[in-house]
């Protein structure tokens, strides 16, 4: 098995370094000085790897994303393809993945969504991100439902995903997460008794 470099240790290191800091401080107050003392290397070294904090910030959620995906992936993965309702479920549940929702998670996404209004690179991972959630809710519900039908009720569903996330993200002590998901899945379950004879 060849041995992991350097390169990708560091980069590991430095991503949870400039997490922890945006949950203890705040983004604003995330210093390259503060990473770096987290992460236990000089500062140069995130200029290295990253270009700076800005560049570390979106490898960070670059990673968030990937644990995302990767996490609605292997809910999908268990369910038959026909199976569009237990597949919706599986993409909100994908959602509230644990991944998500640690403290350190769910400030960075919040610098990321208010940082994604000034800085294109990020504007453009939140873009991919927010159609991939779209795209995959409408393929699920395509299969039950017009396309036009299945295109609104999969962007209401991610607006509720996003809504139902950001009030829990913003609370001190956030809900249960079966509560958060339950909320999500509500508004489905509308759509299923409107749309369904």
């Amino acid at each position: 098995m060849p041995k992991l470099g350097m390169g990708p240790i560091r980069r590991k290191q430095l991503i949870e370094a400039v997490l922890n800091c945006i949950d203890e401080w705040g983004l604003s107050e995330t210093t390259t000085q503060r990473i770096s003392k987290q992460a236990q290397v000089s500062a140069g070294i995130i200029n290295h790897y990253f270009s700076g904090k800005d560049g570390l910030l979106e490898a960070a959620m670059r990673q968030i994303l990937k644990d995302l995906q990767l996490g609605v992936k292997a809910r999908l993965s268990t369910i038959p393809q026909e199976d569009f309702k237990a597949r919706v479920h599986a993409i909100i549940d994908g959602n509230f993945d644990h991944t998500q929702m640690t403290s350190a998670a769910r400030k960075a996404w919040l610098a990321f969504w208010a940082e994604a209004m000034h800085k294109p690179e990020l504007r453009r991972l939140q873009n991919v991100n927010a159609k991939r959630l779209v795209s995959n809710l409408t393929f699920e519900l395509n299969k039950a439902f017009p396309r036009s039908q299945a295109q609104h009720m999969a962007e209401v569903i991610a607006a509720a995903i996003d809504g139902v996330w950001l009030r829990e993200a913003l609370n001190i002590t956030p809900s249960d997460v079966i509560t958060s998901r339950k909320k999500v899945e509500d508004v489905f379950h509308l759509f299923l008794a409107r749309y369904e004879h």
